[in-house]
């Protein structure tokens, strides 16, 4: 089994939406945890609002495997994968950290975006504070500590889950 962490992002029916990658996601991943949800401010282009969480568990499936799911929800959650980069979504899920694999392909792990985002970073923390970042051999708590906290603004936000975890 491997542990991984996902990010969850979606500013397009955005309460419908996390509630529908949380129950996808829940379908092949155990020992299931889930961050707070955090609202954010589009990154990259002028857009509604984000609300973003990282959940992380243990697979069985292959790094490969993982990737291909978590298109395949965001197809099946209505995501327009021919959009632009930085664009409005119904769903954005990314596959952060896969044990401690550093790779490029099929993904870049750990994601580059870790340290950078707060939305990321701070979701993170919360859920894998120990956890080390398998490149800058930093726990996850320790590089939001030092994190430049007035580069992003983000505020946790009350989520009614409606029993999906």
């Amino acid at each position: 089994m491997a542990r991984i962490y996902i990010s969850l992002g979606s500013n397009i029916n955005k309460a419908h939406n996390v509630r529908q990658g949380i129950a996808a996601m829940g379908e092949f991943i155990s020992d299931f945890a889930v961050s707070d949800v955090f609202e954010s401010e589009s990154v990259g282009f002028d857009g509604s609002n984000f609300y973003n969480l990282v959940c992380g568990g243990e697979t069985s499936l292959s790094v490969d495997e993982v990737c291909q799911t978590l298109r395949q929800i965001e197809v099946d959650n209505g995501r327009d994968r021919s959009a632009k980069k930085f664009s409005s979504r119904t769903l954005d899920l990314d596959l952060l950290v896969y044990d401690a694999l550093v790779v490029e392909k099929p993904a870049q792990l750990p994601r580059h975006e870790i340290d950078k985002n707060a939305f990321v970073l701070w979701p993170l923390a919360q859920i894998a504070p120990s956890i080390v970042h398998p490149v800058l051999n930093q726990s996850y708590l320790s590089l939001w500590d030092n994190y430049d906290k007035s580069q992003q603004s983000l505020w946790a936000v009350e989520f009614d889950w409606q029993g999906i975890i």
